[in-house]
């Protein structure tokens, strides 16, 4: 549970507006719980999608969301780029996440899966539920099915850009930034995997394509 403080400046509604929340920044930096609040209720959403991708489980997610903002809240004051809040609150997500499988000890982020490869249905529709965006559709195709046997080849960094460009919609620079490397390194991690998967019915259904 994050810590009441008092908000130390004025905080304005209307600058939740500014790219990425960069002003309710600047005030969260200076103490403003009101405009952290305000980042809270603009990524939210967003964060718990992410880890819910890769623990299945609802209640651990939201356990695990909370934790991202705890962390987030009480190091925001260290974070000199404002502008670079995204993808500093993922890089914060992937920590936890790579955390939480160390300390539970279970499979990689494909452990939507049970041991003995049956799905639960009500972690299916919490997952759909919690999308609004193209890949719905194929999620209610069997998409986890495919996105296992399609990402069976890939290494650790693959899987990670592939999920952080693709499911996570981070764009190459917030990915990054998120995984603390190169912009170029990116491109060749997500170009590999790419031509690792383009001939996997997953790619096919994401974008509508015989030829990927």
């Amino acid at each position: 549970m994050m810590t009441e403080i008092k908000p130390n400046g004025k905080f304005d509604p209307e600058k939740s507006r500014s790219p990425h929340g960069t002003d309710q920044v600047v005030l969260a930096r200076e103490g403003n719980r009101e405009a952290f609040n305000g980042l809270i209720s603009l990524f939210h959403r967003d964060i718990f999608r992410m880890v819910y991708y890769r623990v299945r489980s609802q209640m651990d997610a939201e356990d695990l969301t909370q934790d991202v903002f705890t962390q987030a809240f009480k190091n925001i004051s260290q974070l000199k780029e404002p502008e670079k809040f995204k993808s500093w609150l993922y890089s914060i997500a992937v920590n936890r996440v790579r955390d939480y499988y160390r300390k539970n000890k279970i499979r990689s982020w494909i452990g939507f899966f049970s041991e003995n490869g049956e799905r639960n249905p009500e972690d299916i529709q919490n997952l759909i539920a919690a999308r609004d965006d193209p890949l719905e559709d194929v999620l209610k195709k069997d998409f986890w099915n495919h996105l296992e046997m399609a990402m069976a080849s890939l290494s650790k960094m693959e899987k990670d850009v592939f999920l952080l460009r693709f499911l996570d919609h981070l764009g190459l620079k917030e990915i990054a930034q998120t995984l603390s490397r190169s912009e170029s390194t990116i491109k060749t991690h997500l170009y590999r995997a790419l031509v690792k998967m383009q001939s996997s019915a997953l790619l096919k259904k994401l974008y509508g394509k015989e030829n990927v």
